[in-house]
């Protein structure tokens, strides 16, 4: 099994500014497509963005286009979410998580490997 592990979560306030990061420590993923994800209280996780396995191709979800940018270095098995203009609705439990195949896909179910999560408060 690969263990992710997130960090980076916090409370900041709207209009503010976070970066998430996603670790793989225990093998490598370079070859995955690697995915993050939320979830907010009483909600189901829904899909924020997706980054190919070489970091050119990402694909986000509606509600963050413009505000949140993945990146990542396989040398360092490490992805990125940079957050900027954060806004309440954005208050959720943030997963990365390793997908089965290549694609950018933005379902729960096409991701096998996930991270504990990581907490991200946003106050208006």
């Amino acid at each position: 099994q690969v263990q992710l592990v997130e960090s980076g979560g916090g409370s900041v306030q709207a209009g503010g500014s976070l970066r998430l990061s996603c670790v793989a420590p225990g093998r490598t993923f370079s070859r995955n497509t690697i995915g993050w994800f939320r979830q907010a209280p009483g909600k189901e996780r829904e899909f924020v963005v997706a980054i190919n396995w070489s970091g050119n191709i990402t694909n986000d979800a509606d509600s963050v286009k413009g505000r949140l940018t993945i990146s990542r270095d396989n040398a360092k098995r490490t992805v990125y979410l940079q957050m900027n203009s954060q806004k309440p609705e954005d208050r959720a439990v943030y997963y990365c998580a390793a997908a089965i195949g290549g694609g950018l896909g933005v379902g729960v179910r096409e991701y096998c490997y996930w991270g504990q999560g990581t907490q991200v408060t946003v106050s208006a």
